[in-house]
């Protein structure tokens, strides 16, 4: 028999005082959260996009104090930036394509079963913990022929261990084993399955590494610190660097901001923009990361929940 079902969108659950008492310190803790961690951000943006004299006597606080952009003007004077802002481009899609394909490529590789996969597996999550340290990777890169190369950008850290671990995860747990069944008797190989059945159906975890080394590679400078020697083939986060270094150490006569006294107006001018121009590189390196994280923010979440999954 049949009972009748309340209607339970009309049905409000009565507040105690308890309740209500721990819902507002609840809002208030967490909007302090999000002060402390918004605030420092927005301060640089405004800093960056404000008169120096007001940024060193401490004025800017809440909004931009005598807009001006002197300070964007004078780091994009530095001819150097330019080219390093192509270069991190194009080692960003490129190894970020190549890092993508490589991965789901290993990851449907491990979603497979075959002889060893036992001892294969075990020895892959090792190296998330421990490798054979700076020098004997810098000393394999010389040997290879790649370190000064704008192959050795693109190459190294071209796996990372735990999105491998997410795509083999993604692959076993949405894929279903049968298609892989009718493909085969259809007389479909692994290449042939891979490519017309499994990249077709990974549209989402394509997108999700996308953006995971899509972000890590624009923020490395380490490898360029360490592989490159050639200005010409520096990244932007290595040059971003330099020009933030030279800041600190005005008196040297090789800094970024000496280098160019006569194009900003003399040296005391040079080192006045200094106060906003450090604000500016910050801007300059993190804008096209954080657009990229608001463009493909549900990617982050798919990310997050699909490494969850026991693989």
């Amino acid at each position: 028999m049949s009972q009748i079902q309340p209607d339970m969108r009309n049905i409000r659950i009565r507040e105690t005082r308890q309740d209500r008492r721990f819902n507002i310190i609840n809002i208030i803790f967490w909007v302090l959260v999000l002060f402390i961690t918004l605030y420092p951000l927005w301060l640089i943006i405004i800093a960056s996009v404000s008169d120096p004299d007001a940024v060193l006597q401490a004025k800017v606080l809440l909004w931009p104090v005598d807009f001006s952009l002197m300070g964007y003007q004078a780091v994009f004077q530095y001819t150097e930036l330019w080219g390093s802002y192509l270069n991190s481009i194009y080692y960003t899609l490129a190894g970020s394509a190549l890092s993508v394909i490589v991965t789901l490529a290993a990851g449907y590789a491990l979603s497979r079963r075959f002889a060893g996969k036992r001892l294969v597996n075990p020895g892959i999550t090792f190296t998330m913990f421990f490798s054979g340290g700076l020098i004997p990777i810098f000393l394999n890169i010389r040997n290879l022929g790649l370190y000064d190369t704008r192959a050795v950008m693109i190459l190294m850290n071209l796996v990372s261990v735990w999105n491998l671990m997410v795509a083999r995860t993604y692959i076993q747990t949405t894929i279903p084993g049968e298609l892989y069944e009718a493909a085969v008797m259809d007389g479909a190989n692994h290449f042939t399955y891979f490519f017309r059945c499994v990249l077709p159906l990974s549209g989402t975890i394509v997108a999700v590494l996308s953006v995971y080394y899509g972000v890590a590679r624009w923020n490395d400078y380490f490898t360029g610190l360490v592989m490159l020697r050639s200005r010409a083939l520096y990244p932007l986060q290595l040059v971003l660097r330099e020009i933030l270094a030279s800041l600190t150490s005005t008196g040297s006569s090789d800094t970024f901001f000496e280098a160019y006294a006569d194009n900003l107006g003399g040296l005391q001018e040079a080192l006045r923009k200094a106060e906003v121009a450090k604000y500016c590189c910050i801007v300059v390196s993190t804008v096209p990361a954080v657009l990229l994280y608001i463009f493909m923010q549900k990617y982050f979440v798919k990310g997050v929940m699909i490494g969850s999954l026991k693989g």
